[in-house]
Formats: structure tokens, sequence, C-alpha cells
């Protein structure tokens, strides 16, 4: 058995590899999944250009930092670009801050209150507007919500 790892390393790399994806799948924590890659391509590199075990070690070893680096680059970029879901979670106020509505009832004195989906909220107003003026929403004070006209 010996024998034939030592004038296959390839073999043993790519058998490596495929326990190691194997084991990922039933943990799936993502902890193995580098590891398994770089003793993929580690096997196949070996099989095309034999290399000294010393040489395979450290191939495997950078390959599976490299692999690790690079999955956490792309992650990194990936969470940048898309906006956080829950930055506004349970502030149902600032999830509505840009939104347009229309008024049902007309503001006196800048008070009123607007519809929003199956509630009703108090909306303050620099002015009196009267009903069916399209506001928007442009800040949150309390559960008050401050309007200007759209």
């Amino acid at each position: 058995m010996m024998d034939a790892l030592l004038t296959h390393p390839h073999i043993f790399w790519l058998s490596l590899g495929g326990l190691l994806l194997a084991a990922e799948m039933l943990g799936g924590n993502g902890y193995l999944l580098w590891s398994g890659v770089a003793a993929i391509i580690t096997g196949l590199l070996v099989w095309l250009l034999p290399f000294g075990w010393e040489w395979q070690g450290v191939m495997f070893a950078v390959l599976t930092l490299l692999a690790a680096w690079l999955w956490w680059r792309w992650l990194a970029n990936r969470v940048k670009q898309q906006p956080r879901a829950d930055s506004q979670l349970n502030q149902r106020g600032q999830q509505l801050v840009g939104k347009v509505f229309t008024l049902d009832v007309a503001l006196n004195n800048g008070r009123g209150h607007v519809k929003v989906g199956d509630s009703s909220w108090p909306v303050a107003a620099d002015e009196d507007l009267p009903a069916g003026t399209r506001v928007e929403v442009i800040a949150v004070e309390g559960i008050t919500l401050k309007v200007r006209p759209h």
C-alpha cells in the first residue's frame, strides 16, 4: 500500500481531497471545503508534474491559504455590494423614510395621519396640506413621520 502511494502520490492527494469534500458535505461549515479543493489541485499538479513530498506539502498549504483568502475577498466584496437587510429591522418608521404616500385627510396645523398599509401613522409637516396631496417621508421623530409635499 505504501509503495503504491510513494509511486503514485497523486492518488493520495485526490483521495484526501475527496474525503475532505465528503466530510464538508456532512458538516457544511465551510472549514474543509478549501482544504479539499487544495488537495485535489495538488493531486492534479503532482500527477502532471512530479514533485517531492516536501514541495507537495508546501503546495497544499499554500493552495489552502490562497483558496481561503480568495473566498474571503469575494465574500467581503459581495457583502459590501448588498444593502444590509437587517439594518432597520424592528424599526418600521425608519423603513418608511423615502416612501411616498397620499394624504387621506387634510393636515391641520401641520399635523394629521396617513394610511400606511393597514395602519395609520401620525404625520407632521411644516405647512398645512390638503387631502389627496402626495407626501414623502423625510424623517421619523418617535412615532411621527415628518413629511413634505412630493
